[in-house]
């Protein structure tokens, strides 16, 4: 097997991983949100991210990866930065509508886009442009209902933006930079993305939900939910490293809306959630655009692969790297699916 195929099935083994994972942990935490009454989900991302550092220490002690040091000022940075996103996107869930929550979360595409054309000097073309707004119509479509505008809510919801896109970027520019795999960011990065959560996450939640965490009545039914949610969340931000790594923060932005759709379809058959005609129309016009946005990516990275001059052009990642390649050849975040009580609304996506 050559070395762009083997890249080529890691790439569709870590989307798969990604979708897969995501959708499950979502059918978990709503299950743990909304019919539990757990309704603390900076505290539970935090528990997530302590569960995935612990399982790493234990997999590179069992030297299933190596540990490899770099800049520790970048790592720390980047791994308050990306407790500081989910925080202001819990945020931005508590004091926003539905409707403007999930204009947010589609925000996030055109931002990256922008922050990627104007610091990285990334281009994209008019047919990527194109059908990332296909995608972001039928997103539109599908999930936002009410629109309810507040001046607290919309300063909060441009933060997690910024932070969320810029810590998105960073998980890919510092892979690159340092050479090093989505493992050993994740595991260098864990501990303080966990920390920044675990003293910020009671209050948080207490703030927004005026109930308090460690005063909850643990039920073995919870508890057996709480672990199941963090042993999936181990792969969820692997998952995560790992697809922002080999292909770009933009493809995986596109894939979590592909993930929002399948939600949807997932608590229609399963959960027997609300479900019309805007949904259904949505979710196909979201799906045109992922396909349209897959086409046109292999597309140019085939056209840049024939006028390359060096064999090792043929390798390069880019932002044209679509969400499955044909041709040779990169979170941290949780989606989550709460009920608002009295803080929250349901049927919002948590970022954990």
């Amino acid at each position: 097997m050559g070395e762009g195929e083997r890249f080529q099935l890691g790439t569709v083994g870590a989307l798969t991983l990604s979708v897969v994972s995501s959708v499950s942990i979502v059918i978990c935490n709503k299950a743990l949100i909304s019919s539990l009454g757990f309704n603390f989900a900076t505290t539970l991302t935090s528990w997530h991210l302590l569960v995935t550092f612990c399982s790493l220490h234990a997999a590179r002690k069992m030297k299933f990866f190596e540990h490899k040091a770099f800049e520790q000022k970048a790592v720390m940075g980047f791994g308050i930065l990306n407790g500081i996103s989910i925080g202001l996107l819990n945020l931005s869930l508590g004091f926003n509508s539905v409707g403007f929550y999930q204009m947010t979360k589609l925000a996030i595409i055109p931002c990256t886009v922008f922050l990627e054309t104007l610091f990285l000097a990334k281009k994209f073309s008019r047919s990527i442009q194109l059908s990332l707004l296909i995608l972001l119509l039928g997103v539109g479509i599908a999930t936002v209902n009410d629109v309810q505008l507040n001046a607290l809510g919309s300063i909060l919801s441009l933060l997690a933006i910024v932070t969320t896109c810029v810590a998105q970027i960073m998980t890919n520019t510092i892979q690159k930079k340092f050479k090093v795999s989505s493992t050993q960011l994740l595991y260098q990065s864990c501990p303080y993305q966990a920390g920044t959560l675990l003293i910020s996450g009671p209050f948080l939640d207490q703030f927004l939900t005026n109930q308090n965490v460690f005063a909850f009545k643990y039920t073995t039914q919870v508890l057996v939910f709480i672990v199941l949610s963090c042993m999936i969340s181990v792969s969820v931000n692997f998952s995560t490293f790992l697809v922002i790594g080999k292909t770009s923060p933009v493809t995986y932005q596109v894939l979590g809306h592909l993930k929002t759709c399948l939600v949807l379809a997932f608590g229609y058959i399963l959960l027997h959630d609300p479900f019309n005609w805007r949904n259904i129309l949505g979710i196909m016009v979201a799906l045109v655009g992922m396909i349209v946005y897959s086409y046109f990516c292999t597309r140019e990275t085939q056209k840049k692969t024939d006028e390359a001059t060096l064999p090792s052009s043929q390798g390069k990642e880019g932002e044209s790297d679509p969400l499955l390649k044909t041709g040779n050849g990169n979170d941290v975040v949780i989606d989550t699916v709460a009920q608002k009580a009295p803080g929250w609304e349901r049927n919002k996506d948590l970022h954990a």
